[in-house]
């Protein structure tokens, strides 16, 4: 397996191929560097840690910044990838070209929040009558019986907190990269907010013959028009 760490920077569209218009994430790469690797006589199990977006040292505990002394400087953000392919060595960097080979990616981070919900939106109930007689409207409904067996039963779909959970969207296609920005176009929505933590993966379950959609817009005309989008949602949120 191959993972890189990154940045969901916005969403916008380009044209493929056909002349169809496909939806594409762009997910910003800060150089990823090895801050450790797992091997099966020390640890068990082999794997390989990377890390993203350096931190000074005097900022950082000596407990978290003990991990770090076989690298070169500590990072703020470290995940653990199993089943590496390469034979890096600690302090190795990554880029954006270490996906320039895989057709589909996942991409797994933090799904957005959204609090408190009830159970026609966090479950998609259907709800009752609209209508100014009925007084059944929103409600669950009945959640058990009442003598026998005196209880609701595990898993029961209830409202309750909605989103903020790790997920994971699958077989999604790479229609390119920009090195020298940084850059990865996955087609499709990845989890999370914009500005949240993602990691990018070749894709485990690749469907047979599939190919991801050439792209005829240029990537550098790509990242321009999000960051564009992105600066102004910023101006109109403040």
């Amino acid at each position: 397996m191959l993972a890189l760490i990154g940045r969901k920077v916005g969403m916008t569209q380009v044209f493929g191929e056909d002349g169809a218009l496909v939806s594409v994430s762009l997910v910003r790469v800060p150089e990823n560097v090895v801050v450790g690797v797992r091997t099966v006589e020390r640890d068990g199990y082999a794997a390989t840690i990377l890390g993203a977006e350096p931190l000074k040292e005097r900022r950082v505990r000596k407990p978290y910044a003990g991990q770090f002394k076989a690298a070169s400087s500590p990072t703020r953000l470290l995940m653990e990838v199993r089943d590496w392919e390469r034979d890096d060595e600690v302090g190795t960097t990554l880029g954006v070209d270490v996906m320039a080979d895989a057709g589909f990616v996942d991409v797994r981070g933090t799904s957005k929040g959204k609090g408190y919900q009830g159970v026609m939106r966090r479950h998609g109930f259907g709800g009752g009558r609209k209508t100014h007689g009925s007084k059944f409207h929103r409600a669950p409904g009945s959640t058990g019986q009442s003598a026998s067996p005196s209880k609701v039963f595990k898993g029961k779909r209830m409202p309750g907190r909605m989103g903020g959970e790790r997920s994971t969207v699958q077989n999604l296609p790479l229609l390119g990269y920009d090195p020298d920005r940084q850059l990865l176009m996955v087609g499709g929505a990845v989890p999370g907010p914009r500005g949240g933590v993602v990691m990018v993966t070749n894709a485990k379950k690749q469907g047979s013959g599939r190919r991801p959609r050439a792209m005829l817009m240029q990537p550098q005309a790509v990242a321009d028009d999000a960051e564009n989008q992105g600066a102004e949602t910023q101006d109109d949120q403040e």
